[in-house]
């Protein structure tokens, strides 16, 4: 029986839609964004213009996400390591290209009924940048439907020493050290992510096999789709075509398949048995 297409979505973001099964659409999905800099250098232009080529797959993305109906998606935008491992011109123009997004974005936002989070060590970003923050967040706080977190200025592992932090910070007001317990909900429970429920999904564009320092302990056991797109080429038909190959897979959570065999589903072969 064909299900029906949600308003909003493209001929050939319709023909994916088709072959989803709707109850089984995930219900929180993160994006590792990579390859704004091989984009733009395969074209012979300046890294910048990757960058905000990047900034149209993002709202391309957005609307998709919010058209099909996904609660929650988390987008890697600005890492701790970019500080150091960027040039200072290249940096300071994604400072700007951010507050000009959050500052563009909002009516968007508005529209598709989208509520904008933030992870990371906000505190140490620009003043400036914080402002847009701080007035993007508060003006899309009343929306119902996707809510969509940036990973700005963030690290997985400054995240799990944070939650450290806090866990001993609520201990010592509680009687001490000797009173504090540790499970994983407790850390969860003091991560940036509190209250929202782990990725089923992640995504990494431009091909790279690695999770560069995102959402580590969130991401214990999300679906991995790697697509060889690079991100400033990312659109929704590549986001519905990453939730179709989500839902060819069987998450089994370390546990047995119902035939009680641990047995890869068949789109899960090595290089090597496709060949064969």
């Amino acid at each position: 029986m064909r299900h029906t297409v949600p308003a909003g979505l493209n001929r050939k973001e319709s023909d994916v839609y088709l072959r989803l099964d709707p109850a089984r659409i995930p219900q929180h999905i993160a994006i590792i964004m990579d390859g704004n800099g091989r984009w733009a250098r395969r074209r012979h232009m300046p890294r910048v213009a990757g960058h905000r080529e990047g900034v149209a797959s993002v709202r391309d993305t957005v609307e998709t996400a919010a058209c099909i109906g996904i609660p929650a998606l988390t987008l890697y935008a600005f890492s701790e390591e970019n500080w150091k491992r960027r040039p200072k011109t290249e940096v300071d123009f994604l400072m700007r290209l951010l507050c000009h997004f959050l500052k563009a974005e909002i009516k968007a936002l508005k529209k598709n009924n989208v509520r904008l989070n933030f992870i990371g060590r906000q505190h140490e970003l620009p003043e400036s940048v914080q402002r847009e923050m701080e007035e993007a967040s508060l003006a899309t706080s009343k929306n119902t439907g996707l809510l969509l977190t940036l990973a700005l200025n963030y690290s997985a592992r400054s995240e799990i020493v944070d939650a450290f932090r806090s866990l001993a910070e609520a201990a010592s007001r509680n009687g001490g050290l000797a009173h504090m317990e540790v499970d994983e909900q407790s850390i969860s429970d003091h991560l940036y992510t509190r209250g929202l429920p782990d990725p089923d999904l992640v995504i990494r564009t431009s091909g790279e096999m690695r999770l560069s320092n995102f959402l580590l302990w969130q991401l214990a056991y999300s679906e991995i789709y790697v697509t060889q797109t690079l991100w400033p080429d990312f659109r929704g038909v590549q986001l519905l075509e990453s939730i179709e190959e989500y839902q060819k897979r069987d998450r089994r959570y370390g546990g047995l398949g119902p035939d009680g065999h641990n047995r890869p589903h068949p789109s899960h072969r090595t290089h090597a048995e496709a060949k064969r």
